[in-house]
């Protein structure tokens, strides 16, 4: 085994909450080390925006930018300030010693004064063929109608959207500013929506519901063209043209690597300490981004909470973990 490195902050994942986090701790000169993920399905370097095409609701890109892009530019501006970057994952932590204990897939064990989970929520997939591809492509298959639809793409065109929950009903009405058409896709013949949730959808004359029917296939070389469709009860199958297929059937927060020694909410995300604050349950570890989030769920929110939490676990190692057990040495703190 390597010897074990030790660290003041120490930050798991790399999206928009993490390299924010990461650009304002190393400002603090607290020397951050982001553990950014080797590639798995929970720990994608880069997060979820490594498969968004084009992102036009960021501030400061009037013209747009990739996903990628923007994140290359979050970490290349985060080394700046000399954060150190580990591209492996996070496959356990031990909560209950101080300095906190994470180990990786490569057998690498670091200590920590404080810790950083911004590991993010991936969306949940039909898993049907041609879904990925077109996503991955921007190719008329998104999990996220507030960063896509909008896009010229899907402007004046038919659109589908899976589900039958709050989000799925939101997204549909959402495409509606946009969509000439919307068509809810629900396998059930009942909305598990909140009433007034579908209502309001149901009610609009841009939208309306295939009961009963699941999606087979997105059809579609470079740009969705249609949907092969399935009916539950009868299984006969039909095709459905569409320019844009949104997929709201849920997210699953990253946190399966806590080992249940961080409190959560009941849908698995990480539940904070103190209403909007980013403190958990675990003095000295902290939470930003889609881990905790589940309701926003954009970059920006995301980042946001990255500051907050860079911030709290600053001033959390400055005074030297007030009223905490385990406290942290105190740091002089440059103001």
């Amino acid at each position: 085994m390597s010897e074990v490195m030790k660290e003041k902050v120490v930050i798991v994942g790399s999206g928009p909450a993490g390299w924010t986090a990461a650009i304002y701790a190393a400002r603090a000169n607290l020397d951050p080390l982001v553990i950014e993920g080797a590639g798995s399905r929970t720990m994608i370097p880069g997060g979820q925006l490594m498969f968004t095409t084009d992102v036009e609701n960021y501030p400061g890109f009037p013209e747009g930018v990739t996903g990628p892009e923007m994140m290359m530019a979050f970490k290349q501006q985060a080394e700046r300030f000399g954060t150190r970057v580990v591209t492996e994952d996070v496959t356990e932590v031990d909560f209950s010693v101080y300095p906190r204990r994470l180990t990786t897939n490569m057998g690498r064990v670091v200590e920590a004064d404080t810790v950083i989970l911004a590991t993010g929520a991936n969306a949940r997939w039909l898993g049907v063929p041609g879904e990925q591809h077109l996503a991955q492509t921007g190719g008329g298959v998104s999990a996220c109608a507030v960063c896509d639809g909008a896009l010229p793409a899907f402007r004046n065109k038919k659109l589908a959207v899976v589900g039958g929950g709050d989000s799925a009903m939101e997204e549909a009405v959402y495409l509606t500013n946009f969509a000439s058409e919307v068509v809810i896709i629900h396998r059930r013949e009942s909305f598990r929506a909140s009433p007034i949730m579908a209502e309001r959808a149901l009610e609009n004359p841009k939208i309306s519901v295939l009961w009963n029917t699941v999606v087979k296939e997105v059809v579609g070389e470079t740009e969705v063209e249609a949907l092969r469709l399935a009916d539950t009860d009868t299984g006969e199958e039909s095709t459905l043209e569409v320019s844009g297929l949104f997929v709201a059937i849920g997210h699953d927060p990253n946190t399966g690597f806590l080992g249940g020694q961080i409190e959560l909410k009941d849908n698995g995300y990480v539940q904070p300490a103190e209403g909007w604050r980013t403190a958990t349950n675990v003095p000295g570890v902290f939470a930003a981004g889609d881990v905790m989030d589940d309701y926003y769920r954009q970059a920006i929110t995301a980042a946001g909470s990255g500051c907050m939490a860079a911030l709290e676990a600053e001033r959390w190692l400055a005074h030297g973990g007030i009223e905490q057990p385990h406290a942290a040495p105190v740091v002089e703190h440059a103001g």
